[in-house]
């Protein structure tokens, strides 16, 4: 597919933001061409998690899970789309031993403090319940220290704040199939710090829904999270391409959760943001190189998707792991961490992060 110009892609989004959501069957292969947002440089490698600041900045968390012989990090692209670095991770992390003392950060969410809430996933390197999440104190602008907020995960995945709480998806809640795989979400005070979650974690109190995954190709279930304008909280399983609604009581606790969308539409769903102006949401669909889209009443369209990335400089999706609004633009963060079965088939430099223009959202009726 050709590299579009700037002017071009925007009347092509023009012309599919007026059409997504309307009646048809879900565009597969179609739609915006995604556009090179930044390339980061060599010592970044496999961006993840995003959390966007109040002056339109952003902060990327990376991994570097693709080459772990440069630590991990958190960069920050400045509202005119420089990286930089923000956080080195001390590696190892002290009061840790090996495997679980190289910091792993995935979801990363803002508090209304200016603090950081992040998923610490150490699945990779140990099943037994050694993920974690921290909070980031933020003092001048810079990260003053790490706080513990939890450990005992699984596999700690994306978070977001809200109402005072930090709600964190465990996509692992239950190892195995028997014969579903279960998953949940957590939910913290902001307040709450070292808390050692119970053995099993199913049995934790801070657990306050869960899903069960049939799909075994890519045993991960609960992953991208998201509220929208409603506080209603949206949770895709990752395995099953299967999108969840959760709704709350007065009190706070869930009355309820529902199948919300599905395939075709979704392959897999990984992290995602919600259009708190259109109530849309926005959710990367790693394993089909796309960016999909989920109208209010569940239908499912497609935004951007393209196949194999041979070039990564052209700026198009490659295993897109999280999407996120920025303005009237739709940032996409580029995992690149092959897995079997996946579009994408190979990692290559550099990282990157995609960006599709949107239609200027009609307001809500």
């Amino acid at each position: 597919m050709h590299q579009m110009t700037r002017v071009a892609s925007l009347v092509i989004a023009l012309a599919v933001g007026a059409s997504l959501c309307a009646a048809g069957e879900p565009v597969q292969g179609q739609g915006t061409p995604a556009q090179l947002l930044v390339a980061f440089p060599d010592y970044c490698n496999t961006p993840d998690g995003m959390s966007l600041q109040p002056d339109n900045s952003i902060i990327v968390s990376m991994p570097n899970f693709n080459d772990e012989t440069v630590p991990p990090l958190l960069m920050k692209i400045t509202p005119d789309n420089k990286a930089e670095v923000f956080y080195k991770f001390p590696t190892p992390y002290p009061g840790y031993d090996a495997p679980v003392n190289r910091i792993a950060p995935m979801g990363i969410s803002r508090a209304p403090s200016g603090d950081l809430y992040m998923a610490d996933m150490q699945y990779m390197k140990d099943k037994d319940q050694k993920s974690r999440l921290w909070r980031l104190v933020i003092k001048d602008g810079k990260v003053d220290k790490m706080v513990l907020v939890a450990k005992g995960f699984n596999v700690a995945n994306g978070t977001i704040v809200h109402g005072g709480y930090v709600y964190i998806t465990e996509s692992v809640l239950v190892e195995g199939y028997n014969p579903t795989m279960k998953s949940g979400v957590l939910r913290f005070k902001l307040d709450e710090a070292n808390v050692t979650l119970k053995t099993p974690l199913k049995d934790d109190p801070h657990v306050i829904t869960t899903f069960e995954s049939e799909k075994k190709d890519w045993p991960f279930g609960a992953d991208g999270i998201a509220f929208d304008s409603k506080d209603n909280l949206f949770v895709g399983l990752f395995s099953d391409g299967k999108m969840f609604k959760i709704q709350f009581d007065k009190q706070g606790q869930v009355k309820s959760n529902r199948l919300f969308a599905a395939a075709p539409g979704l392959k897999t769903c990984d992290g995602m943001s919600c259009d708190l102006r259109t109530d849309k949401l926005y959710v990367a669909d790693s394993a089909s190189q796309a960016v999909q889209v989920i109208c209010p009443e569940g239908k499912v369209t497609t935004l951007s998707q393209n196949g194999d990335v041979t070039d990564k400089r052209t700026g198009r999706l490659d295993q897109p792991c999280e999407a996120i609004v920025r303005g009237n633009t739709i940032v996409v963060s580029n995992m690149d961490w092959p897995f079997p079965g996946f579009v994408n088939s190979k990692w290559q430099q550099p990282a990157t992060l995609s960006v599709i223009p949107l239609d200027p959202p009609a307001a809500k009726k």
